[in-house]
């Protein structure tokens, strides 16, 4: 397995599960992970929203997408969270996600979030391999 293993996979199953740390507390979420690329798993979110707040303290993040199709697959990627303030990208999330529109927001908007896990670690997980040793797929530079 590789990285574009990892990018298809996401994309296939794009609900992951986000787990942030608010203090000391874990806290995890489903969230619709908008896309993923060579550079990285893109998702958006709202200013103000928990997880962006979250996200601010402490970028350290650790997400699941799961195929239980598959005989239950699992890709794990952990990482920290860069935001990004690129016009052409809000532009793109908007069409790409028209409740955004509805909700009142523009690309010009403060209050949409982009951010995305550019860095990390990532592996998959499978009955077959559960007791076996986890093989990384690092990503990023």
């Amino acid at each position: 397995m590789n990285f574009l293993d990892c990018v298809a996979f996401a994309n296939k199953n794009p609900v992951a599960w986000l787990a942030t740390v608010d203090g000391d507390q874990p806290r995890v979420r489903a969230l619709g992970m908008w896309f993923a690329d060579e550079s990285g798993f893109y998702f958006q979110t709202a200013a103000v929203k928990d997880l962006y707040r979250q996200l601010i303290n402490n970028p350290r993040v650790e997400t699941a997408f799961y195929d239980p199709g598959s005989s239950g697959t699992m890709l794990r990627i952990s990482g920290a969270v860069e935001f990004l303030d690129n016009l052409e990208l809000r532009k793109k999330c908007l069409n790409d996600r028209p409740f955004l529109q509805k909700m009142g927001m523009t690309p010009e908007s403060p209050e949409l979030i982009i951010f995305r896990i550019a860095r990390g670690e990532a592996y998959f997980w499978t009955l077959e391999t559960n007791t076996k040793r986890k093989e990384f797929i690092k990503f990023g530079s």
